[in-house]
């Protein structure tokens, strides 16, 4: 496994510890913050790919423009 900054070796015991920490801090909130953090992801999906499309269409685009230009 991959040592971390201040963590050199996290193996299963210390990550359920970790979580178990985390579910006391958050509680009842974390139901709230789940969903709040699924929702971020679905929006920078569809920012990604809103962006990826621009680019293919550019792509496509720039790909019609040489065809239809003569060559000399």
């Amino acid at each position: 496994m991959m040592p971390l900054a201040f963590l050199p070796s996290l193996g299963p015991v210390e990550m359920v510890v970790v979580a178990g920490v985390c579910l006391l801090f958050f509680g009842n909130r974390l139901p709230s913050v789940m969903r709040s953090l699924g929702k971020s992801v679905t929006e920078f999906k569809k920012g990604v790919s809103g962006i990826e499309d621009d680019i293919d269409r550019q792509v496509s685009s720039e790909k019609k423009q040489e065809s239809t230009s003569p060559h000399a």
